[in-house]
């Protein structure tokens, strides 16, 4: 559908050919405004945040490689505008049976004084090849250190001679709807481009992964834009820019950035281990509406339902029931079902936990001890 409002990733092909087949900042380096300094109320100074930040945010390009279709299969134009583009310009398709190698741009933000730098999981998904390219025009091959697709975030570390300037995290949690921020990225291959705009709004579910929480914006940013940092007058990265709503796949004033907190939460485990490790009960839950409120004998919609209790699992072993309501976890009111998965998945494995629910109309607790997250969960399973 041409008019369909659509989430797009923020990375971009550029092109294709045929194949067969806790923080290790440096002071120095980082940006030197005073941090927790309440927001400026006067005009914002972009020409000094941009020099600040222009040299922490790099260029990622990668070579990945595709399948291509089956022996004797002709792609379907609609859904391959890129085969389409070729055989209409060039006359040419790639061979059937044959991988497809492409290459896509995104952007990242120096994390790391030795060369860590920090980008989303989707950017360097699949790649054969990672090519960091620095404000001074400086090229290294990188390495994956580790992703998280579940938070769409990855780290990679180029090995550089010199101490690099890096990014000041800051917190998420303290920024404002209406506040000014800043975006750096690549979009569409443009280096270190700077943009401007406030924050929209906070705590945005856009059905992108089991923990959503985006931060919504106006700031400009397009495909070559994901991966780069979000930032506050202060200089200091609240989030990463990862898609945006559009109906042409360009920039309307909706764009998402993944919170910079929950962000460093996973960064610790990437960098040492390759992978997060979560905590899980083995639950499935849904919203409750108003309807199913009044249902359960709840005054308001709030607290997460149990579609499902895993046979085996730690909710299971608890005590707990479909068609509970979750309205207390270790002690945290639940005030939505979205909030449930990414309390379970912060909880330390093996911690036993309270959880209150709304049983027949009375309010239960169990005690849930909790276990680590199978590598593929079904469905929105805390």
């Amino acid at each position: 559908m041409r008019n369909a409002i659509i989430v797009f990733m923020l990375f971009l092909i550029t092109g294709i050919g045929f194949g067969c087949s806790g923080r290790k900042t440096d002071d120095s380096g980082a940006f030197s405004a005073k941090s927790g300094a309440a927001p400026s109320r006067s005009s914002p100074d972009f020409v000094t945040l941009a020099k600040k930040l222009q040299p922490i945010v790099v260029n990622v390009s990668t070579t990945q490689i595709a399948p291509g279709p089956p022996p004797g299969a002709r792609p379907d134009p609609e859904e391959d505008p890129m085969n389409q583009f070729l055989e209409r310009f060039f006359g040419q398709r790639p061979p059937s049976g044959s991988s497809q190698q492409r290459s896509s741009l995104g952007s990242g933000f120096i994390i790391g004084s030795d060369g860590s730098i920090v980008t989303n999981a989707h950017v360097v998904e699949k790649a054969k090849k990672i090519i960091v390219k620095l404000s001074d025009k400086r090229e290294f091959e990188a390495k994956l250190l580790g992703k998280d697709l579940k938070t769409d975030v990855a780290v990679i570390k180029i090995d550089s001679k010199e101490s690099l300037p890096t990014a000041e995290l800051g917190d998420s949690e303290q920024l404002e709807v209406g506040e000014w921020v800043m975006a750096v990225g690549n979009p569409f291959g443009l280096d270190s481009s700077v943009t401007s705009g406030i924050v929209s709004a906070k705590g945005r579910h856009i059905g992108a992964g089991p923990y959503d929480n985006f931060i919504q914006t106006d700031t400009p940013i397009n495909p070559g834009n994901s991966g780069g940092p979000l930032v506050n007058l202060r200089g200091q990265v609240v989030g990463i820019n990862m898609a945006i709503v559009s109906q042409t796949g360009g920039n309307i004033g909706i764009g998402f950035a993944t919170p910079i907190n929950l962000i460093k939460e996973v960064l610790p485990q990437l960098e040492a281990k390759g992978k997060v490790t979560r905590g899980w009960v083995g639950i499935a839950i849904q919203e409750v509406t108003p309807d199913l409120a009044d249902a359960f004998g709840l005054q308001k919609p709030h607290g997460a339902l149990v579609a499902k209790v895993i046979t085996g699992g730690p909710a299971e072993r608890g005590g707990i029931k479909v068609g509970d309501v979750i309205t207390e976890y270790d002690g945290q009111q639940v005030k939505e079902a979205n909030d449930f998965p990414l309390m379970v998945a912060r909880t330390q494995v093996n911690k036993e936990v309270q959880v209150k629910v709304v049983r027949e109309g009375k309010n239960v607790p169990f005690r849930v001890t909790v276990s680590e997250m199978p590598e593929a969960p079904e469905g929105k399973i805390g």
